[in-house]
């Protein structure tokens, strides 16, 4: 059997492209599986170090033509509680930043990465994957029209439900919360600048991220239900609560875009990559949004494939082996410390304990009044290694 690339990557989502595309550019022969998918009017908040990975992987230029600069972090404890923690401002000027990072169209992001993917080197097939299996030294893929493509590489990009996962027996934990994210675009009748805003409510945050101008991105963490609810109540309904979360900081609030609601989980594997398969993206893990943790990972994902690639001598036959069970070595921490550090971020939000009150608050009285623990807490969100 001869191989149809060196490398296949399963997934059309932004971690799965941004892979392709980056290992494509590194001179990788890669080809890249998956069917259309409907627009993702998401937005996501990139750190500087992921920003410089798409920069120097050259999948976007100046992140001004497409993003906006998130130069400060602000949490409002908003909570009814006995001990509540004190408002707290992170400024990327502490550690010598112009900004802790950038807020993108998840959209803009797809279609520039899209136009980064080189003439030769990445091909794609817009089909869906129906099964996978190993043959030898070669990763089979079968597509929905019954062709088969072979590599030694498979990249599994196909999110929580992977295919690819479920068929290279690699084994997953998953906990579902009774808390869901509403998501949509805000009119404000004040500019928030480059600060994103976070209230800290007893079911979750409600967070403002800067979007340009007057306008705002909302991730709003609460009870399914009761968001199931405020949204079925129409748009009146839904402002209205969205007066009362933001406290009428920002004066008076319109929506701009339709509003979605997403069930939160979290999901974690024992391990990321094995026998010519690398997981990479929400395939690997997928945790609430606090922190700003998902595409960051995923990007991190990416860019430590692609130096397990560029380490392994590819004129051995059973390379694609030896890059998977590398690129799980140098994932392993990474996945692990992200993991723990947010799923203790969103429980220490949701406990009504006093002690647990007691120990958030003073958590954050520590990093209000000590700017080396500020700034270790920035390196730590900023997923620095």
């Amino acid at each position: 059997m001869s191989a149809d690339a060196e490398i296949i990557v399963v997934g059309g989502g932004l971690a799965g492209l941004a892979a392709a595309v980056s290992l494509a550019r590194a001179g990788l022969s890669v080809m890249h599986v998956a069917p259309p998918a409907p627009p993702d009017r998401r937005t996501s908040a990139l750190m500087m170090p992921s920003v410089d990975f798409l920069r120097d992987s050259g999948l976007i230029d100046d992140p001004a033509e497409l993003g906006h600069a998130l130069t400060a972090i602000r949490i409002i404890d908003a909570t009814p509680r006995l001990i509540r923690a004190p408002e707290t401002l992170f400024d990327a000027a502490e550690v010598g930043l112009s900004a802790f990072g950038w807020n993108f169209g998840n959209t803009a992001l797809l279609t520039r990465f899209q136009a980064a993917a080189p003439a030769t080197g990445l091909a794609t097939r817009s089909q869906a994957v129906t099964a996978y299996r190993r043959e030898g030294d070669l990763g089979v893929v079968t597509l929905a029209d019954g062709s088969v493509l072979r590599a030694p590489l498979v990249v599994g990009a196909d999110g929580k439900k992977s295919l690819i996962r479920e068929a290279a027996g690699i084994a997953t934990r998953e906990h579902r919360f009774n808390e869901a994210a509403l998501v949509c675009d805000l009119e404000l009748s004040r500019p928030i600048g480059g600060a994103s805003i976070e209230f800290h409510y007893p079911h979750g945050p409600f967070t403002l991220v800067p979007a340009g101008g007057t306008r705002a991105n909302l991730v709003w963490i609460d009870e399914e239900p009761l968001l199931r609810q405020v949204q079925s109540g129409g748009p009146e309904t839904l402002l209205a609560a969205l007066h009362e979360r933001s406290q009428r900081l920002f004066g008076a609030i319109s929506l701009a875009s339709p509003s979605f609601v997403f069930p939160l989980s979290t999901l974690t594997v024992d391990r990321a990559g094995d026998d010519g398969v690398a997981l990479v993206g929400e395939s690997a893990h997928a945790f609430p949004p606090i922190g700003a943790q998902g595409l960051n990972l995923g990007l991190r994902d990416a860019a430590d494939l692609l130096a397990a690639v560029r380490s392994v001598d590819r004129t051995s036959p059973d390379w694609g082996v030896t890059v998977s069970l590398d690129y799980a070595s140098r994932r392993s921490s990474d996945l692990a410390r992200t993991g723990t550090m947010v799923d203790t971020l969103f429980r220490s939000l949701l406990t009504d304990m006093l002690p647990s009150q007691a120990l958030r608050a003073g958590g954050l009285w520590a990093l209000k009044l000590s700017p080396q623990l500020r700034r270790q807490a920035f390196a730590v969100g900023m997923g620095e290694r």
